[in-house]
């Protein structure tokens, strides 16, 4: 047996052990979720109506809370495909596979439902027929809003979107496919040129000297812009290739590099910081809500 699979197996099944003992220790813990419940409004004397939320270790543990069969299997369910999923880094197996599949079946299914409710209903068919939908779907419809045709063109431009699936004249999806790839590019652009170009050319156009309130010299203000437009300058010099990096150019150039370099650094350092959020989340999620072994006593 290889070392490395030797490693994982003794993993697994210390963990498998520690597992059937936590089960069998905790009368409350392994995968079991409690309900109680609380008034919707706590400050309200008129209001009565109640919901369910998750209870504590110690809620449950003074019977003050009920178990819930939904939620305790929905528990597990989430237990078992994040641990597959952290199988990956062992090796590529039949599990990951599977929580992979799951996953974006379900994020396929979830934003279809999503699209279809606020973008069918909420948006083209509320528009079309307001009195169906109202009795319908969405009673909340202002009862003065009244059918508005124009809608019928997105209607038109969809049923062309679908006809791509029939057998023959696909071609008739590349008209409303061009108009909204054409549509899309004309709406970013504008937002782009402002959110890129001109609101970066407007932030760059700072003082020197920066004063404060009561008329002193503030020191790190004023290294901060000077800082700023050296950066931008060095960066823009970096990327003008019409002279050759070469003498003054190219020492500017190069401080270019560093401040490009220091940009990329924190920008991974960031994307990583926020991979090792995420990795932490799941670690909570298992050692608290799955196996309560944060501070099971008190709050959760």
């Amino acid at each position: 047996m290889k070392r490395e699979t030797l490693i994982w197996t003794i993993l697994f099944v210390v963990g498998g052990l520690f597992l059937l003992y936590r089960g069998i220790s905790s009368p409350n813990g392994l995968g079991k979720a409690y309900v109680k419940q609380v008034r919707m409004k706590p400050d309200s004397k008129t209001d009565l109506r109640m919901k369910l939320v998750n209870a504590s270790f110690k809620e449950a543990s003074e019977n003050r809370a009920q178990f819930s069969i939904s939620r305790t299997a929905g528990l597990w369910v989430a237990a078992f495909l994040t641990l597959a999923v952290f199988s990956f880094l062992y090796r590529d197996n039949v599990f990951y596979k599977f929580a992979e599949a799951v996953f974006v079946g379900v994020t396929a299914a979830y934003w279809m439902v999503v699209g279809f409710w606020e973008g069918i209903v909420e948006k083209l068919l509320s528009n079309l027929v307001p009195g169906l939908v109202r009795a319908w779907s969405l009673p909340e419809l202002k009862p003065s809003q009244e059918a508005d045709f124009v809608y019928v063109i997105p209607l038109i431009l969809g049923i062309m979107v679908l006809w791509r699936l029939a057998p023959r004249g696909a071609w008739i999806a590349r008209w409303p496919l061009a108009f909204i790839v054409g549509t899309f590019a004309g709406i970013k652009l504008i937002s782009f040129l402002d959110a890129d170009f001109v609101s970066q050319i407007r932030s760059t156009i700072v003082p020197f000297v920066v004063l404060t309130t009561a008329g002193r010299f503030d020191v790190w203000a004023s290294l901060r812009n000077i800082g700023l437009v050296i950066g931008v300058l060095s960066c823009l010099t970096y990327f003008f290739f019409s002279v050759e990096h070469r003498g003054v150019v190219g020492r500017i150039a190069r401080v270019g590099v560093w401040f490009l370099m220091i940009t990329f650094g924190a920008s991974f350092a960031f994307t990583v910081m926020g991979r090792i959020a995420l990795f932490a989340a799941r670690i909570s999620f298992l050692f608290d809500d799955w196996l309560w072994l944060i501070d099971p006593a008190g709050k959760r």
